[in-house]
């Protein structure tokens, strides 16, 4: 599976506007200030949010490592990435915090009813 997919299967499952809303908080725990319009296309989070690792990972690496604390991205996961270069692994935690973000509120949305 890669970004596009999950945000499709987020698309189909009713759970997009909940993962974009989830993003926003995380981001906003993590002290990172970012601003998603709640209707942005798919493709274009995936985009924004590749570009937001990428400049975490180069230019604020505290402020990277707190938000992947805040999202609670698996450390399994982490060891499992190929590193090849920094925007190949930006997309690839990219992956991961969308992955993780979609289970949070897939699970709040089963549980809450």
């Amino acid at each position: 599976a890669n970004s596009h997919e999950l945000l499709l299967k987020a698309q189909q499952e009713q759970l997009y506007a909940k993962l974009v809303m989830q993003l926003k908080k995380d981001f906003g725990l993590a002290n990172i200030p970012i601003d998603l319009a709640k209707d942005i296309a798919p493709e274009d989070l995936q985009i924004f949010l590749h570009e937001k690792m990428y400049y975490l990972m180069l230019e604020k690496f505290p402020e990277y490592l707190n938000l992947l604390y805040v999202i609670d991205v698996p450390e399994k996961a982490f060891k499992q990435i190929q590193v090849t270069d920094v925007v190949e692994v930006a997309e690839q935690v990219s992956y991961l915090a969308l992955k993780r973000e979609l289970q949070k509120v897939w699970l709040k949305e089963k549980y809450a009813s």
